[in-house]
């Protein structure tokens, strides 16, 4: 199952990766709806929206890697970020948007 998620992602951040692929959902509706629940500050390991500080790491790995995090999950965060019909380019919105 963990090799199918692994491949399932790599497809996700490899579709995410076409030049001109944009975000089919509202980066701010996705954040207020699945990921602000974690990353507004009340689970302590989420890095909170706008805490450059805390994303720097993060943002080193690289997308594909934040993307496979999101599409996986990681940690506390659960596969998908709660978010079952975000795209990658959604994710890469919403980092993004979490990020500034």
């Amino acid at each position: 199952m963990k090799k199918l998620l692994t491949v399932a992602a790599a497809m996700l951040v490899t579709m995410g990766a076409h030049v001109g692929a944009h975000a089919a959902q509202d980066p701010e509706a996705v954040y207020a709806r699945s990921c602000g629940v974690c990353h507004n500050g009340q689970i302590p390991t989420a890095p909170k929206r706008g805490d450059k500080a805390a994303w720097e790491a993060r943002l080193a790995k690289g997308n594909e890697a934040l993307v496979q995090s999101v599409t996986n999950g990681l940690g506390a965060m659960p596969p998908r970020g709660l978010c079952m019909d975000c795209t990658a380019e959604d994710y890469l919105a919403v980092i993004k948007l979490m990020t500034e």
